[in-house]
């Protein structure tokens, strides 16, 4: 009887087995077909946003779902709104000397001759070859305008060829000199050298003037000076002139920047071999200056979660200036003060509209990290060119060993862009912008840092379309738009408001045009919540520490004049020297 049990039970056991089996088969195929499924409704695998490495406390990864999924395709590439604006027929560059301006010839005396020496040497190292050029650029504006302030002939400024980047290149080699004179004529007379002297060099008188010096200082303290020794020469001169003047000193550093200042007909055309080949792939193109290089990381004192790997390297690079006080990254980053990395302009860029197939322009230096840091960028905007990889090596050559000359031709690609952005605001940036608005209010676009910081350390649990509704929200007042910018605010070469006029019908014409962001995205310029807060500036805040020379230039009885330029404190300039030459590129 027992046996019989046990038979019968292994007899049932079987059975059970046998019809299992085909079911457990029909689940697998079940769940195949359905991971099939799911698998065609996913992202793509070029997606870049659809998983989120998450970090941990000791820096390992964590793989994560997230919201966050940027769209494959879409944006609005083609969108008229996006490349420009109606608002920008209304304003127009106007830089033309009033019936007040005495001529040069009634006002130019003899004898006075000014020339101008600017900084140089290791504190090159920490501020990238843009800087070189374009700080030079600058002062060179300002060189003339300190000129006529003191009635003076100006010498033709001879460029520092002692700096770090071992650029030997001259005035004339890199903008038109016979041009600039000549343009030039009717405001202040330049010449090439300061003539000799009984036969013999004249050796100028050297001196310094204070940082951000008025007209009143000038005539104050430098004049006696020139009406004595009859040549001077103001040394260090970065910085060396008021952000605010009168207007018609203001209307000739506008002829000065954007009309006597060229680049040589060798820069010129090929800087337009680039714009043509840029032309060539798409109807438009983004021209990015990128600031991500290992010296603006380190001095900037940001980190970007490379772990200790990154906290070595830049602190390896932060040595070499002793003055550096221990930053905190978090607070730096928090107050918008570091760049953005190369993805997070990106998302940016596809938040505001811009599509895939957009063609990028990167003008940059060495990116800390390399390709490994450019490929979400590349990811977002897979169309991304320079000037090496669009003109063949033997064209650029005869420009390949001089920094400056480089910058010049990525100058002229950005300045032709139908949309500029700019990854911090420095000197190249602020150029690029008060050019862009004196020839027609070209888009330029400047990140909100510290509104978009606080955005993308949250986006794994925000969806694309919240997260680009709040990019275009944060990024108002920050697109080159006519008047976005406070009258008085903003360093004078990235807002040259003086310079600019207004349609006397624009008034009436932007009554009919959509308020804010209607049907064609278009802003009214007029409209006071489009104007950034105050606290939503990202530029570096004054910090006490490195202090400048100029204090013990200034005795008690010129205290005054210093106070005569407190209309230059504003928070868009950074009063400590090294920290504004670094950020100013």
């Amino acid at each position: 009887m027992a046996i019989h049990r046990r038979r019968h039970h292994h007899h049932n056991t079987h059975n059970r087995f046998r019809y299992l089996i085909p079911a457990i088969s029909v689940i697998s195929a079940a769940i195949l077909i359905l991971y099939g499924f799911i698998s065609l409704l996913a992202p793509s695998p070029d997606h870049p946003h659809h998983l989120v490495r998450r970090k941990t406390s000791d820096d390992d990864s964590l793989l994560v779902h997230s919201l966050f999924k940027v769209p494959i395709s879409g944006g609005m590439g083609n969108d008229r709104s996006l490349w420009n604006t109606r608002m920008s027929k209304f304003y127009f560059g106007c830089s033309n000397a009033s019936n007040k301006f005495p001529k040069v010839e009634t006002v130019t005396y003899p004898n006075r001759y000014l020339l101008i020496a600017t900084s140089g040497g290791l504190n090159q190292q920490r501020t990238g070859v843009t800087h070189y050029l374009f700080t030079k650029l600058k002062f060179i504006t300002d060189a003339v305008v300190a000129a006529r302030i003191l009635n003076a002939t100006l010498v033709v400024p001879k460029l520092d060829q002692k700096s770090f980047w071992k650029d030997a290149s001259t005035f004339s080699e890199i903008f038109d000199v016979e041009w600039f004179i000549s343009h030039l004529s009717r405001d202040v007379k330049v010449i090439k050298e300061l003539p000799k002297k009984g036969g013999k060099i004249w050796t100028p008188y050297n001196m310094r003037v204070p940082r951000k010096c008025n007209e009143r200082c000038y005539q104050i303290r430098v004049l006696p000076v020139l009406l004595k020794k009859h040549a001077v020469q103001l040394s260090k001169f970065d910085y060396r002139l008021s952000n605010k003047l009168e207007t018609d000193l203001q209307k000739l550093r506008c002829r000065v920047n954007y009309h006597a200042l060229r680049f040589t007909d060798p820069i010129n055309k090929m800087g337009q071999k680039l714009v043509n080949q840029m032309r060539k792939m798409g109807k438009h193109y983004v021209a990015l200056h990128l600031r991500f290089e290992p010296d603006m990381l380190a001095f900037s004192g940001c980190y970007y979660g490379g772990g200790e790997k990154e906290r070595k390297e830049l602190g390896k690079i932060r040595k070499r200036w002793k003055t550096l006080h221990s930053n905190n990254p978090d607070k730096e980053r928090r107050q918008g003060r570091c760049p953005l990395t190369p993805e997070e302009v990106g998302l940016m860029l596809r938040a505001l509209g811009y599509s895939k197939d957009v063609h990028l322009y990167v003008a940059s230096g060495e990116v800390y990290g390399g390709d490994d840091t450019l490929a979400p960028l590349r990811a977002l905007f897979p169309n991304i060119h320079s000037k090496d990889t669009i003109a063949p090596k033997e064209e650029l050559e005869p420009f390949s060993a001089f920094s400056s000359r480089m910058a010049a031709l990525d100058f002229i690609v950005c300045d032709e862009s139908d949309v500029f952005v700019t990854n911090n605001n420095g000197n190249m940036a602020k150029i690029l912008a008060g050019r862009r608005r004196y020839f027609g209010h070209k888009p330029t676009i400047r990140p909100n840092a510290k509104k978009l910081y606080r955005l993308f350390l949250n986006r794994e649990n925000t969806t694309w379309e919240e997260f680009s509704s709040r990019v275009r929200t944060h990024q108002r007042g920050f697109m080159g738009e006519p008047k976005e910018v406070r009258p008085g605010r903003g360093e004078f070469h990235e807002n040259p408001a003086t310079c600019i006029c207004e349609d006397p019908e624009a008034k009436s014409k932007l009554e009919s045009l959509p308020r804010k962001f209607g049907k064609n995205n278009l802003i009214d310029p007029t409209d006071e919540s489009l104007v950034p807060d105050q606290d939503t500036e990202n530029e570096s805040e004054p910090l006490d520490q490195d202090q400048d020379e100029d204090d013990d230039l200034i005795g008690p009885q010129f205290q005054h004049l210093v106070n005569d330029t407190s209309l230059d404190d504003d928070p868009l300039i950074s009063e400590l020297p090294e920290l504004e030459e670094l950020l100013s590129d």
